[in-house]
């Protein structure tokens, strides 16, 4: 069986105006202090694929339009929204006023393994993503509703924000887009 590559054309993608106006999933991506403009810029493509409502950027996150950004985003910081919070607990809190259950993607003391989350169809979920080095702020994870972790076999502890992004949005997505 031969498997010939789709061309651009063939894979009736969308356009920009047209992700503006689509449905989205329910599901927001905070970015709490992530000083990588390239793993910005990958998270907003990861977010578009997959129709996430918005993007928050807090604290130290760089914001669109930037040239760094988009060498990863490819032009997802255009369809894609996002707001610019200079502090992670506002944003938090915004997230909760407008009905989001509000999830650190941290290592804690209760956290659920992402497998063992319920993530249920219309229902809307705000995941936040910390810096590569500090992880998210611990004022952050004590005001989020939960904790979720990757389970991880190997002998590092940690994956990239970009990586554990495209595994939690599309975790996300499987539950709230495809079911």
């Amino acid at each position: 069986m031969l498997h010939r590559k789709l061309k651009t054309e063939e894979l009736n993608r969308i356009s920009a105006e047209q992700f503006k106006e689509a449905q989205k999933s329910g599901l927001v991506i905070m970015l709490d202090n992530v000083r990588s403009l390239h793993n910005i810029g990958a998270v907003f493509r990861t977010a578009d694929a997959y129709r996430a409502d918005c993007i928050y950027l807090c604290g130290i996150c760089a914001t669109p339009p930037n040239a760094e950004i988009h060498k990863t985003a490819l032009g997802a910081e255009l369809s894609v929204d996002y707001k610019y919070f200079k502090n992670s607990i506002d944003a938090v809190n915004d997230l909760k006023v407008n009905g989001y259950k509000v999830i650190a993607i941290e290592q804690t003391e209760n956290s659920v393994s992402l497998e063992n989350f319920e993530i249920k169809k219309g229902e809307k979920y705000a995941v936040i993503l910390g810096h590569e080095v500090k992880g998210v702020q611990q004022e952050v994870v004590d005001a989020a509703d939960y904790a979720i972790e990757l389970p991880q076999f190997g002998t590092k502890h940690s994956l990239n924000v970009s990586v554990t992004a495209g595994i939690v949005i599309w975790e996300f997505a499987k539950h709230l887009i495809i079911k």
